[in-house]
Parts: C-alpha cells; structure tokens; sequence
C-alpha cells in the first residue's frame, strides 16, 4: 500500500515578513494609505481624531483573535446574526402581514367545522377488506368474479 503524508495545520496563514502574514500586511498596507490621505485632507486636530479609533479598528483586524479565530469572522457572524435570528417564533395569528381579528378567526373555526368528515366504512365492508388482504387478492369480495389471480 502507498503511504502518503497528510499535510498538517492547514490553518495557519504563511509569514511573509517576520512574524507578519500576508493578511495582517495587507490590513496595515490599507491602514498606512488611509493615514496618508487624512494627513492630506484634514487639518492636524481632525486627523488625530479620524487616525486614532481607526488604529484600534485596524489592530483589532490584523492582531486580535477570538476562539482561535481572525476577528473579521466573528464580526461576519455578529452581523450574520443580528440579520437572521437563529430563534424564530411561530405566532398562529400572524399571517404574513395582516392580522387575523377575532371575529375573524371565529368564521375560519365555522367554516372548518362545517367541513365534512369522512363517513367510517362500516363493519362488514372492514372484515371483507381484510379477508381481501388475507388471502392476497384470491377472494374478490362480494362484487367480484372470485377467480384467483395468478402470482407473477
């Protein structure tokens, strides 16, 4: 049998300068950028309060591990669950957008009450069902021609 080697931490991101990863170099890359742009634009005042919280934004995207995790997944899940609730709540008088009055759901209960139930087969035609299912379909029932049928 050929053996082969199973390749081992997959997860860990390669280091492109020192103990920096590509992603990392990126996110300070984008960072520097925006920090060359406000120093241009905004007088000095301004720019210290646009570049300081923004230095925390960046840090904690670049460095910043949750669970073993890059910080931007769990920001992707926070978002993804204040978007989409993973408990949903069944409320029986809200049908889509309409609510449902009482007086309302009264005529629903009338007119499914009125509905006709299915009449009950009566005793004799239950035994003649089974006695058809007992003898695999060679006895016909009353109706019937009462030949046997033949297996295939």
């Amino acid at each position: 049998m050929q053996q082969f080697t199973v390749p081992q931490f997959i997860d860990i991101e390669n280091k492109i300068i020192g103990p920096i990863t590509t992603r990392q170099f990126l996110i300070m890359l984008t960072y520097s950028m925006i920090v060359a742009l406000c120093y241009r634009l905004f007088d000095f005042v301004l720019f210290l309060t646009i570049i300081i919280p923004l230095f925390l934004i960046f840090i904690f995207f670049a460095f910043i591990k949750i669970n073993g995790r890059p910080s931007y997944y769990f920001v992707l899940n926070v978002v993804k669950t204040l978007k989409r609730p993973s408990i949903r709540v069944w409320n029986h008088k809200i049908r889509g957008f309409e609510y449902i009055t009482d007086s309302q759901e009264a005529n629903m209960l009338e007119k499914s009450l009125q509905i006709k139930e299915k009449k009950a087969p009566d005793i004799s035609r239950l035994t003649e069902l089974s006695l058809i299912v007992d003898t695999q379909g060679s006895y016909r029932g009353e109706g019937g021609k009462g030949t046997k049928i033949k297996s295939i």
